[in-house]
């Protein structure tokens, strides 16, 4: 108790708590246009469910892994090297991440241009998938995220209250900000294309995070909002011109 006193008297444990969360909240953006997509193939009734499901694994993942801080410090350590580069546990992890990001937006994007794929390496073009797939995949994402977001707050500060309320208060935000984001996105199918080119982004950052590239993650939160930017001017213009009929006089 008296060490919880102290820490709330630290002005520096403050400012702490603030950059944390938000380096938590927008962390979890990645985390949540993934689940927003996925959740969107699920039949009507079941998507709000999966998506609270999805956020509250991945709110277990990030308090488990604090539990765990030790280990998960480790897991910075080299255990391989091939060609004279080394690699630990989290490079492998998010490695293996980026890849299944890249391959999952991939494949979501040949089914949005081609509405009817043949037989061929993304298999059938089924528009929905079963509840417990779309469970299983977002579980994957999610330890991935979880895993970069704990190491980076452990990066950030060595108590252990301040990284829980961040994750708490990260995850909060991504629950309140699910439903309005993925009804957003299933309404806009051109957001959905936007997205999806934001997770291969993701993937490849997440890739080169694993071999050892810092990719500094102002740079691709600047090209995702610029993007964005620019896809809302398009909204209004598509908008403006369908009240007008499409015609200017």
């Amino acid at each position: 108790m008296d060490y919880l006193v102290q820490l709330a008297s630290d002005p520096a444990a403050w400012i702490a708590l603030v950059t944390l969360v938000a380096m938590e909240v927008v962390l979890g953006i990645d985390n949540l246009v993934f689940i927003s997509i996925l959740t969107n193939k699920l039949p009507a009734d079941q998507r709000s469910r999966g998506r609270r499901i999805g956020i509250g694994l991945a709110l277990i993942l990030r308090l488990g892994l604090l539990s765990t801080v030790a280990v998960i410090v480790q897991l910075t350590t080299p255990i391989l090297t091939v060609f004279g580069q080394g690699f630990s546990w989290r490079d492998l992890i998010l490695i293996a991440g980026g890849l299944f990001l890249v391959w999952k937006a991939t494949k979501e994007i040949h089914h949005n241009v081609d509405p009817h794929p043949g037989a061929d390496m993304f298999e059938s073009g089924k528009v929905t998938i079963s509840f417990s797939a779309a469970i299983v995949q977002i579980l994957m994402l999610d330890l991935v995220f979880s895993i970069d977001s704990i190491i980076t707050a452990v990066g950030m500060t060595e108590h252990i209250p301040i990284m829980v309320i961040a994750v708490i208060v990260a995850v909060l935000t991504m629950l309140l900000a699910a439903d309005p984001l993925a009804r957003f996105i299933e309404a806009n199918p051109t957001v959905v294309m936007l997205a999806l080119g934001f997770l291969i982004m993701i993937g490849m950052t997440l890739i080169a995070e694993g071999f050892g590239a810092h990719v500094p993650k102002g740079y691709i939160y600047a090209a995702m909002a610029f993007s964005a930017a620019v896809e809302g001017l398009n909204m209004m213009s598509r908008r403006a011109k369908g009240r007008t009929g499409g015609t200017r006089h």
